[in-house]
């Protein structure tokens, strides 16, 4: 698989990197319906992967990777 690359432009983030280029190892991306799903007590980016989705356009999703810099 060719390696992608991630723009982001939440310098806040923990991931965020010179160029606004995200350096998580993994990007996790959830539909805005699940966005208060408790982040804190499930799997390793906060989100249950079991499940699927389909998102009509971009605007109804939202990065579920962000961490806030401490």
């Amino acid at each position: 698989m060719p390696q992608v690359e991630v723009k982001c432009s939440v310098s806040n983030c923990s991931f965020w990197g010179k160029g606004n280029n995200c350096q998580a190892p993994t990007i996790m991306v959830e539909v805005d319906q699940h966005a208060d799903y408790n982040t804190e007590m499930s799997s390793e980016f906060g989100v249950d992967t079991s499940h699927q989705d389909q998102a009509p356009t971009s605007a109804v999703t939202c990065c579920k990777t962000f961490k806030p810099k401490k």
